[in-house]
């Protein structure tokens, strides 16, 4: 890939006022999920934190004061613990792929950086995890 490509698939800034873009953003959501390829962790959830970093088009349009016209991060939140609701996964990864797919379906999300950290893991560490960044296709 040449320098010129790689910037067709540069993700945009989070909060640059110069392309009307919001950063919204939740810190350090600890849900218990039940998660993990190995036997012992499919009998029994365990603690993650999610991370959530959006970059959300404005594009000029105002605020009013209104729910509506915003990425609700209650929103965001409840999904997260909806897509948890829905049963056992192996990988981080694939809970950090399916929550970025869920914030890309509102296509004022124009791009989603995804953490998830597995928190009582290794003894020695706080936590082990993956963060992934994914922009939207369709903007």
């Amino acid at each position: 890939m040449t320098s010129n490509s790689l910037k067709l698939f540069e993700a945009p800034k989070v909060a640059d006022a110069s392309r009307s873009i919001r950063h919204v953003f939740i810190r350090d959501l600890v849900l218990t999920c039940s998660i993990g390829v190995h036997v012992h962790e499919k009998s029994a959830d365990q603690r993650v934190r999610i991370n959530l970093d959006l970059a959300v088009d404005e594009s000029g349009r105002p605020v009013d004061d209104n729910i509506k016209n915003v990425i609700c991060y209650e929103k965001l939140a409840e999904s997260v613990g909806d897509i948890i609701g829905r049963g056992h996964v192996n990988l981080v990864e694939t809970l950090a792929e399916n929550i970025a797919t869920m914030c890309l379906i509102d296509k004022r999300v124009l791009s989603a950086r995804v953490r998830v950290e597995k928190l009582d893991i290794l003894e020695d560490a706080i936590s082990v995890g993956v963060e992934i960044e994914r922009i939207n296709s369709e903007v």
